[in-house]
């Protein structure tokens, strides 16, 4: 009780008395953060001076409250916010989390953390983590400073360490380079409660940054990235060959998803043999020595290559659909769905609703005929998978891994339209499937 009045006094001490230069004091508008909790549950909070007078929420009181220490680790976007500035503060995150999973810092806990502004747009999102350090070691805080030092160009990560003075009263003092004097903590702001946005906060960030509503908007994050990534410039000069748009031609286009396991390759095969269909893929087959490049990148990188790729296979459509049906395995549908269901944290309850934008079609994009979307049991796709005796891949790992993230996906595809997917149930034997599929083809295509 005592070592708490003391901690009180000295925080309002600090609060109360002048400061000088880097350190003073001002009365800045608050800073909200989305915790993503076990469970993919997700805690709002507030940073800063109207932050305090109500009591914290206690999922995050527990997490940040003694005997523990808990840090934030956020990558700011620099002003201006363009391409350039948007991928290099993903690749720092991205390094940063690489890095807290080495020495000291590897046997703290992490809990994905993002920073916003409501209402705030593209370029104010700030992607993060917060470090809980259960036995409150010095070597945690030591770590922390040691690895803002090895960042040597703007914007470094900002680091908030979390303190209490009480069950209901947190406050975040942050770490700042001040000049020549090394790192020093600056005054304590209060932690208090935020209401949950009306929207997932990383939502209107989306169409920079994973669901390109257009060929250019991907092509800008490409064009950032040529200075790093050798394959990046082989990439837009073969999309630079695409027309900027392109027709179907008179026969139908088909595309088939669904997730890993599904049978898509099967079906889309023998789809295409039975229709006399020229069967192509997505991401297509000019692009796929590229792909382990581009699948080392953060999202916003990854999700631009898939999203071009898809134009290059849109050309390949218009000039096949005009001699013969065209069947594709994966489309537009596939790049959309995960993007979304991997930038959105939290469960299903977070994604953007039905009919948002997010869910629309590219209006300069070919678009097929019909969607099919094969469905299987998860244990069924986990009988499979252990079945084909091959090498997992990321995405193959995460669904397996990640029975919520696996829901959001299905879920992102169902929502998908202009045009939708017809769902389609993938267990019966091959035959019965194809059969299916064959069948809804004919109905909707004649």
């Amino acid at each position: 009780m005592v070592l708490a009045h003391s901690l009180r006094a000295l925080l309002l001490g600090i609060l109360s008395g002048p400061r000088r230069g880097a350190c003073a004091y001002t009365m800045a508008p608050p800073r909200f953060f989305a915790l993503e909790l076990p469970g993919c549950t997700l805690a709002h909070f507030a940073v800063g001076t109207d932050a305090s007078g109500a009591p914290t929420d206690p999922r995050v009181a527990a997490l940040m409250a003694p005997p523990g220490r808990s840090y934030s680790l956020c990558v700011p976007v620099a002003p201006g916010g363009d391409c350039g500035a948007r991928v290099r503060a993903a690749r720092l995150h991205q390094r940063l989390l690489r890095q807290l999973d080495r020495g000291p810092l590897k046997r703290c806990q992490l809990h994905r953390l993002l920073c916003y502004q409501p209402g705030g747009g593209a370029g104010t999102l700030q992607q993060g983590v917060l470090l809980h350090d259960p036995s409150d070691s010095p070597d945690t805080r030591r770590a922390l400073l040691a690895l803002l030092d090895s960042y040597l160009e703007a914007p470094r990560p900002r680091l908030g360490e979390f303190l209490a003075d009480s069950p209901h009263q947190l406050w975040q003092r942050r770490w700042e380079l001040l000049d020549s004097q090394g790192w020093r903590q600056v005054e304590p702001e209060p932690v208090g409660p935020a209401p949950e946005p009306e929207l997932h906060p990383v939502v209107l960030d989306l169409p920079s940054s994973g669901v390109f509503p257009h060929r250019e908007a991907a092509r800008a994050i490409l064009e950032a990235c040529t200075a790093f990534i050798p394959e990046a410039r082989a990439m837009l000069e073969l999309v630079d060959r695409c027309p900027a748009r392109v027709q179907k031609g008179k026969f139908p286009v088909i595309v088939i998803e669904g997730l890993d396991a599904t049978g898509k390759t099967s079906v889309t095969q023998a789809a295409s043999e039975s229709l006399k269909a020229v069967l192509l893929r997505s991401p297509p087959t000019c692009i796929s020595q590229w792909r382990k490049a581009f699948d080392d990148e953060p999202t916003i990188v990854r999700r631009a290559f898939y999203s071009l790729g898809n134009y290059i296979v849109a050309s390949e459509i218009a000039e096949e659909s005009a001699k013969a049906p065209v069947i594709v395995d994966r489309y537009w549908h596939s790049t959309a769905a995960y993007a979304i269901a991997t930038e959105v944290s939290g469960a299903v309850g977070h994604l953007p609703p039905a009919r948002h934008a997010v869910y629309r079609w590219p209006k300069d994009l070919l678009r097929p005929d019909l969607v099919l979307l094969l469905t299987v049991s998860p244990e069924e796709r986990v009988r499979r998978i252990q079945g084909r005796g091959l090498e997992k891949t990321r995405e193959e790992l995460e669904l397996e891994a990640n029975s919520i993230f696996r829901q959001k996906v299905e879920v992102c595809y169902q929502r998908m339209e202009n045009p939708g997917c017809q769902v389609v149930d993938a267990s019966p034997p091959r035959e019965e499937v194809l059969q299916a599929v064959l069948s809804l083809i004919r109905k909707s295509c004649g």
